[in-house]
């Protein structure tokens, strides 16, 4: 579990590739300290297992899936990402809870810049529109963020926005975005436990077949 509170801007150093899934080392002399084999990384938002580490880099393994949902399926070596380690009991929780697991990717559509911000405005896929509210929580790479902005509910095509202070904007990978680019969005867990709810429930149930009781024996 993660907060979506960025600790590190590090580097891919190198990727093996195989058919069906890739092998990352990535460079993060800070988030390195303390972790150990088995560990979880998060790198740009998608929750990795550390295998291997050095004193400034860690490698782990990407399968299919993961590449076939996020942006990692394009990753180079010298690509910047947004690190951070999972979280430890007890600690503040800056940021939203963060599971590092993507529901997929959303287009950059718009970058308006401010005097001391910058808003972007990203694509939201039909399946997910109904997951993301304004003022809610949400995932772009890793990063937690405040929707700011939404489309309407009947909009053709569906859409949000966040405001990125310059911290973000300087300490994330948020502040290379153009338009085009593509980021990995996770929802907020509780509003997927809820859409889970009403689909269940909307189904209708099952009648159970009556239970037909044994006839007695009569004595012979």
């Amino acid at each position: 579990m993660f907060t979506g509170i960025i600790e590190e801007l590090g580097r891919i150093e190198r990727v093996d590739s195989t058919p069906d899934a890739a092998r990352l080392t990535v460079r993060g002399p800070l988030v390195v300290d303390g972790v150990g084999h088995g560990d979880s990384i998060a790198v740009n938002g998608v929750c990795l297992t550390v295998v291997e580490r050095t004193d400034t880099t860690f490698t782990a393994d990407v399968m299919a899936q993961t590449l076939s949902m996020s942006t990692l399926s394009g990753a180079v070596a010298g690509s910047p990402v947004n690190l951070e380690r999972a979280a430890l009991v007890g600690d503040r929780l800056g940021g939203h809870i963060v599971q590092g697991h993507i529901d997929g990717t959303s287009e950059v559509l718009s970058v308006t810049p401010g005097e001391a911000w910058r808003v972007l405005r990203f694509s939201l896929s039909a399946a997910l529109a109904p997951l993301v509210v304004g003022k809610g929580s949400i995932a772009i790479d890793g990063v937690s963020l405040t929707v700011s902005n939404i489309s309407a509910a009947d909009a053709p095509a569906q859409w949000f926005e966040v405001s990125l202070i310059p911290e973000t904007l300087t300490a994330t990978t948020l502040g290379a975005r153009t338009v085009g680019d593509h980021v990995n969005i996770e929802t907020d867990i509780l509003a997927r436990h809820v859409e889970r709810m009403l689909a269940l429930a909307a189904v209708p149930a099952v009648p159970t077949a009556p239970t037909i009781p044994a006839t007695p024996r009569s004595a012979s």
